[in-house]
This record gives structure tokens, C-alpha cells and sequence, in this order.
């Protein structure tokens, strides 16, 4: 996942400032940052069977060499229509790849929170190199050639699939369940906003909030520094949160946690954008491994948890699908500024109205 994440986590920082070198717009650049999205929306359930019936090691090789394919596709694609099927591919290889590294993660519930608070503490390693190596190579060579260059060690990811263990025997598919997206529970909303606040409307808009004040190169690295500071968040928080959910109760935590996502919301509302970057980016962190530890402890049988833990995923990525493309058009008429004050807003109502029922079963 880590070296998956490679090209995936640069785009973010490339795509909005030289939107022009991709012969794109950008609203056409939101619509490009929400497709992988769109798409997770809609095959997480269907990648929950197929790890169960299948096993993650046949999965997780063909999701690297699909993640290698779309870093490619990055470094020779121009126009919307190309990079729209790298996008897609990557969406698909994500997919994979996030349900087979909880997979793994939730084997042993009464570690889940530090499990999979360690597995995303690994997996951030790459993007973080990414984006600060990534955004200052932008300044030598072509954005285009910058991905190129990812491809290579994305590729060593095919390798380090074909080392995990084989799955003994197949397990089928339950016949009572069924492959669509159903009705989010009070997690599920709370994982939606923040998709949308964060994934969204932050990861689109930080580079052009600097751009404001500075050159594009400058902006480049600065939001490649921020979109890695994403990262880092989530390598340090992600373990130490998930551990301190363990032992205090990973409902707990999380609460703290979203509350705290809410003042970061705020501070970049009011202009404090780097002190607001930080906190935002940390306790994201901490989220990403409270939500599935708390359905992990609240469902016995492995395929439950990997549904409940799928639609989860599903519906923040209707968020953040919905982030960038939103934001993209929004931004003509509405600054970054205010549609963070918005959401900080939006989602301390929910989190107060909702907090006693976080714990109620996702079903």
C-alpha cells in the first residue's frame, strides 16, 4: 500500500496548479480527483466477497500492478478522458488493497485499534516521501516525467504481494448478502463529512490557499508539504490513537478526536491555515483507525466486519468524491475560507446529535 500510494498521493498536489500543463480545467481537475472515489463507492462490498472467497495475496497482485499501470498513465497521459482511466484503475487498486490491509488488521479484535492504527502507520511511509520528493523534482523536471519516475518503485509493490501467504482454502461468499451500498449508520455520516471536509474540499484547495501568496513552485512544495503532513498525521496518530482506543475505548477517543477535527476546520476558516492544517491533518489520522477498530469490536464473524467495514469506507468516499467536485465549482464563487467555516459547522451539529448513538450497531 505504501508504495501503491505513490503516484496517487502526488496527483493531489500536482494536478490543481498545473492543471493547464494536463490540458485540464479545474472543475475537470475536481471531477479527476473525486472518479477513484466515485468508483470505490460502488465495489467495496464486491471486493469484501472477493477477498473472502479468493484471499488477499491474489488480490493485492493484481491491485499493484494496476497502482503501477495508473502511476504510468500519470507520467504520459494529457487531456481529460486519459487520466479519467488511470483514475479509475486506481480507484479499483485502492479498493483492494484498503480491505485486504484491514483484512489482516481485524484478525485479532482485541488488538484492532493498535493493528490497524501500526498497518496505517506503514502505509503513509510512501506518500509522505512522495509529496515532499515529488513536489520538489516538479520544479526540475515536467509534472508528467515526475510520475515517471514513481513508476519505478510503485512497481516494487507487484513483488511484495507475491511474498504474502497463500490462502489455504476458499471460503464462499454469503448468499444472504448482497452487493449494494445501504443506509449509512451515524459512523457512517460522521466518516462521510469528514471525507468530504478533508479528502475533499482541504486536499483541493490548500495548494490554491497558498497560491494566493506566493509562486506556484513555492505553493507546490508548501502544499506538498501540508498534503504530507496528511500523511505523517496518520502515521503517528493512527497507532497512538488506535492503542489509546484499545485501552480506553475507542468510542471515546473517537469523539475527542472529531471534535478536535472540527477546531481545525475552524482555524483554517479564519485564516490560520497552517495551525489549522495540523490539527485537521493529525486527528484525521486518528479517525482513520478509531472507525473501523469500533466495528471491528462490535462484530464477532469476519465477513460482518469486513461489509460493515466496506460500507464504512463506501460512504466516505461518497464524501470525499463529493468534496473536489464541488469544491471545484464552488471555488468560482465561493472561497476555500468560508466553505471550511461551513463544514466545521455542519459537522459539530452532527457530531453533538450523534455521539449517544455511536455506539448503537451499524445495522
Amino acid at each position: 500500500m505504501s508504495l501503491a500510494l505513490l503516484g496517487d498521493a502526488l496527483i493531489y498536489a500536482i494536478l490543481p496548479l498545473y492543471a493547464e500543463d494536463f490540458g485540464l480545467t479545474i472543475p475537470m481537475v475536481g471531477i479527476l480527483l473525486a472518479a477513484n472515489r466515485i468508483v470505490r463507492i460502488f465495489i467495496y462490498t464486491l471486493i469484501s466477497r472477493l477477498v473472502t472467497f479468493f484471499g488477499a495475496r491474489t488480490l493485492c497482485v493484481i491491485a499493484a500492478i494496476m497502482a503501477t499501470v495508473s502511476t504510468c498513465l500519470y507520467g504520459i497521459s494529457s487531456g481529460f478522458f486519459p487520466l479519467l482511466c488511470a483514475r479509475i484503475i486506481w480507484g479499483i487498486a485502492y479498493a483492494i488493497l484498503l480491505l485486504s490491509t484491514l483484512a489482516y488488521a481485524v484478525s485479532k479484535k482485541r488488538e484492532a485499534g493498535t493493528r490497524i492504527g501500526t498497518s496505517q502507520a506503514i502505509q503513509r511511509i510512501g506518500p509522505i516521501i512522495s509529496l515532499l520528493l515529488g513536489t520538489w523534482l516538479v520544479s526540475i523536471l515536467s509534472p508528467n516525467q515526475v510520475f515517471l519516475v514513481l513508476t519505478l518503485p510503485t512497481s516494487i509493490s507487484i513483488f511484495i504481494a507475491l511474498t504474502l501467504p497463500k490462502k489455504e482454502k476458499a471460503q464462499r461468499p454469503s448468499k444472504s448478502s448482497s452487493v449494494h451500498l445501504t443506509k449509512p449508520s451515524v459512523l457512517d455520516l460522521l466518516f462521510f463529512i469528514q471525507g468530504y471536509a478533508i479528502d475533499g474540499l482541504f486536499a483541493v484547495s490548500i495548494t490554491l490557499m497558498l497560491a494566493e501568496n506566493t509562486s506556484l513552485a513555492n505553493a507546490a512544495i508548501g502544499g506538498g508539504v501540508l498534503l504530507a503532513l496528511r500523511h505523517v498525521g496518520e502515521a503517528l496518530a493512527a497507532p497512538l490513537f488506535g492503542s489509546l482506543g484499545d485501552r480506553f475505548g475507542a468510542v471515546k477517543i473517537f469523539t475527542m478526536s472529531a471534535a478536535l477535527t472540527v477546531v481545525g476546520l475552524l482555524l483554517i476558516a479564519f485564516n490560520q491555515v497552517i495551525s489549522g492544517a495540523i490539527i485537521l491533518l493529525i486527528f484525521r489520522g486518528a479517525i482513520a483507525s478509531l472507525g473501523p477498530t469500533i466495528i471491528a469490536k462490535q462484530f464477532g464473524d469476519t465477513e460482518t466486519v469486513l461489509d460493515n467495514l466496506a460500507r464504512l469506507q463506501s460512504w466516505r468516499d461518497i464524501g470525499a468524491a463529493a468534496g473536489p467536485m464541488v469544491t471545484g465549482f464552488a471555488l468560482v464563487y465561493i472561497s476555500a475560507e468560508i466553505q471550511h467555516l461551513v463544514l466545521a459547522i455542519i459537522f459539530g451539529v452532527v457530531l453533538v446529535l450523534s455521539s449517544p448513538k455511536i455506539t448503537t450497531n451499524s445495522n
